[in-house]
């Protein structure tokens, strides 16, 4: 008996659903859809068999993506002396399929599931996805079709290079069923791949000063990060004779490579955010992926570079954001060859961790604890002394603040920062309010 099933649907004419069919066909293992067919398997056939066809074909070329039309075959058959319209659709090499209004998404992919067509779930699009497209992250089909490009193609232009669709082929943003790659996401307005960047008050989690969740093209939330960044990367001035040396609490270059490197080796295939967390004495780089298979943190220290993101990394040569590959742990190293305080770097399984120390910080408490030393009569007294002008501000005012301190004692953010602190911690001051309310009250 003629019967529905996987690979068998009956229409007993030409309705706009059909094309629901056919992209569950070529999204599973193919099939015949049958238009002049009853449901329960009678002939009735097509009064107009010429106009079906086209109507068959039109929707085909206009309505499913990618192009489906070499999979498809629309004949004219007799049954039952009857004419009748076959749709004979054969599994696609470049699932899922989707209808063009809807995207790759459940409304617009679907599966056969014994004799119906049914809206396929997040996990078998993936999965076709994944066959489809290997299991490179950055060369398979973006799940996203409606990309615009206007940040990066801002960007390109500042680097004096094309941006169009010729260069996109070149560069992997589109790939060879002519749809638009993950690497395109990426670099795409739509991008929904994160940095959360937060401030801290002192050395812990605990107290927000600021935050701030970057999304949209990687180019783009690079320029923002690092901007974000240089503004709380304070100057430091000293004086050698009549010269004055303004030292940045981090070196620029070790901020631009540790930021390079958390875009371009992260793992995109987790939705988790990259976070960059600011606090007084440190700056911490978190990235979602370990590192990649059979590389170890003492080749990385080498120099040996073993790419997640090929394409990605080659964009950003390209660029000239990156100069050659396996430098950036180098560069942030050597930055610090002259600083008794070093980078740390630290790896799990799924994550990947670079810590900046901040030079001018530890070096101000290098000089404190030096000055509480037993036997240094001249720099003890020189600390009591900024004692005393802190507690005889505190009694005048009420209270004092950080910048308070720093224009009483003409002594850095750092100094100020770490003399409020021991001050607090011996009990002479209370610390009261968070962040721009935080004021010191004496402890009476």
């Amino acid at each position: 008996m003629f019967m529905e099933n996987k690979t068998t649907e009956f229409k007993r004419e030409y309705v706009d659903d059909i094309k629901n069919t056919i992209v569950a066909f070529a999204n599973c293992d193919g099939g015949t859809l049958y238009i002049g067919v009853n449901d329960d398997g009678t002939v009735c056939g097509v009064d107009n068999v010429d106009d079906t066809m086209l109507r068959v074909t039109n929707v085909v070329r206009d309505a499913v993506r990618p192009d489906i039309t070499m999979f498809v075959e629309c004949r004219n058959d007799m049954m039952a002396e009857k004419p009748v319209v076959s749709v004979i659709v054969q599994r696609g090499t470049a699932r899922p399929y989707y209808l063009h209004g809807k995207g790759i998404r459940p409304e617009g992919v679907y599966v056969r599931q014994g004799a119906s067509t049914v809206p396929a779930t997040d996990a078998a699009i993936l999965n076709m996805i994944k066959e489809t497209g290997g299991d490179s992250y950055e060369a398979a089909r973006s799940l996203d079709q409606n990309l615009t490009f206007h940040k990066a193609a801002d960007f390109f232009k500042k680097r004096e290079m094309e941006f169009r669709k010729n260069q996109m082929r070149t560069l992997h943003l589109i790939g060879e069923d002519n749809m638009y790659t993950n690497l395109a996401f990426l670099l795409s307005d739509q991008c929904t791949h994160m940095i959360n960047l937060a401030v801290f008050e002192g050395s812990k989690k605990s107290v927000f000063k600021d935050r701030r969740e970057l999304s949209g093209s990687l180019l783009e939330q690079l320029e923002e990060a690092f901007d974000y960044i240089d503004r709380y990367n304070r100057t430091r001035a000293e004086f050698s004779g009549l010269d004055r040396l303004d030292m940045r609490d981090y070196p620029p270059e070790a901020i631009r490579e540790a930021l390079l490197n958390a875009i371009v080796h992260r793992d995109y295939s987790f939705s988790g955010a990259t976070l960059i967390s600011i606090f007084d004495d440190r700056i911490e780089f978190v990235t979602i992926g370990g590192l990649v298979k059979g590389i170890t943190l003492d080749d990385v220290n080498l120099g040996v570079s073993v790419l997640r993101n090929q394409n990605l990394a080659n964009i950003f040569y390209r660029l000239r954001l990156i100069e050659a590959y396996g430098t950036g742990i180098l560069k942030i190293n050597e930055c610090y060859g002259d600083y008794s305080v070093k980078p740390v770097i630290e790896t799990t399984n799924n994550a990947f961790k670079i810590t900046l120390p901040n030079t001018n910080f530890h070096e101000e408490e290098q000089k404190l604890q030096n000055s509480s030393k037993i036997g240094g009569s001249t720099s003890v007294t020189k600390k009591q002394e900024r004692i005393d002008v802190v507690i005889a501000l505190c009694r005048k005012k009420g209270f004092v603040i950080r910048s308070d301190v720093e224009m009483a004692l003409g002594v850095s953010q750092s100094t100020a920062i770490l003399l409020l602190r021991e001050l607090t911690n011996d009990g002479i001051l209370i610390k009261k309010g968070k962040t721009k309310n935080l004021r010191y009250y004496e402890n009476k």
